[in-house]
């Protein structure tokens, strides 16, 4: 049992700590990251994650849902912090950011597929970094000896033939939306969606006049509207729940997960995060493919092959 137990909640952040004689446990959600999703408080095995929705304050658009975390059943296992689409929740022993239960294999991490081929970006476009709509990339133009350049419109053609273009991506706050990749007249950016879902909005059980979730969508472009009734574009979801969260009608809005993209592990604690997260049809299949998977290796090992 930890010595001392310390939760702040200011504007900024949330933190849970657990002091103990050589061990420090600390969680902190970043609040200016935090979405209010549903997908750490669906994941939490031990439901210590609540989600709160905000009263609508008439004339302004809605809130995103408020996380809190009870620290009498948090036991800082790290499974939020893992499957954060955002990045918004950390935690730390003794300082370092370690993640037992992946280094232990019992829990998986996602996979975010982001590929950049800088060799095609034109030095003077920085549509990415323009799209992105949490502005998670920055485009930079070196010189040979690597020197930032900010303006390459005052350069010589020769000049711009020699930049090297940089692109830098906060890859473990970014929840794949293919935004960039869309936008990206060159075809630099290959991004892969880490959940895929189906989402639909039922506009005629929608109050009227109501965009709470339009308002909340931390992807612009994602949910839009038109015709005074909001519609969405699942090229760019990514299926994290926030609109979920804060819609008034329980049947207006329609949204499961049928894939999460994950790195490969067998453990009873995903298989019921995933129960939680994705539809049981997904549980069915991933059981199915482990299942196949440990059978065909079972025969493998038995006669000896050496193949794949």
């Amino acid at each position: 049992m930890p010595l001392k137990t310390v939760k702040t909640d200011t504007a900024e952040a949330l933190t849970l700590e657990w002091i103990l004689h050589v061990r420090n446990y600390k969680l902190t959600l970043d609040k200016n990251l935090c979405v209010g999703c549903q997908i750490c408080a669906l994941a939490c095995p031990k439901e210590a994650i609540k989600l709160e929705k905000q009263p609508k304050i008439p004339g302004e658009k809605a809130k995103h849902a408020k996380i809190d975390i009870d620290l009498e059943k948090c036991n800082f296992c790290a499974i939020c912090d893992i499957l954060c689409p955002y990045g918004a929740i950390k935690v730390t022993v003794n300082g370092e950011h370690l993640l037992s239960v992946v280094e232990k294999e019992s829990f998986p991490q996602l996979i975010r597929d982001i590929q950049v081929d800088t060799s095609k970006c034109p030095v003077d476009c920085v549509e990415c970094e323009e799209a992105c709509p949490l502005d998670l990339i920055k485009v930079t133009r070196l010189t040979a000896d690597k020197k930032i350049v900010e303006d390459a419109d005052s350069l010589s053609e020769k000049e711009k033939s020699e930049l090297q273009v940089k692109i830098d991506i906060q890859e473990e706050r970014c929840p794949c939306c293919r935004i960039c990749e869309f936008n990206c007249p060159e075809g630099v950016l290959t991004v892969r969606k880490i959940f895929h879902g189906k989402i639909n909005i039922h506009a005629g059980k929608c109050p009227e006049g109501c965009t709470d979730c339009l308002d909340v969508c931390p992807i612009t472009g994602a949910l839009y509207l038109s015709d005074d009734k909001v519609y969405v574009n699942e090229m760019f979801c990514v299926y994290c729940g926030a609109c979920k969260i804060v819609c008034p009608v329980e049947e207006a809005l329609e949204l499961k997960r049928t894939m999460i993209r994950h790195t490969s592990v067998r453990s009873g604690a995903w298989n019921k995060a995933l129960e939680r997260l994705a539809s049981p049809v997904e549980m069915t299949k991933e059981l199915k493919t482990k299942g196949s998977l440990k059978a065909r290796e079972s025969v493998r090992k038995r006669l000896g092959w050496k193949g794949t």
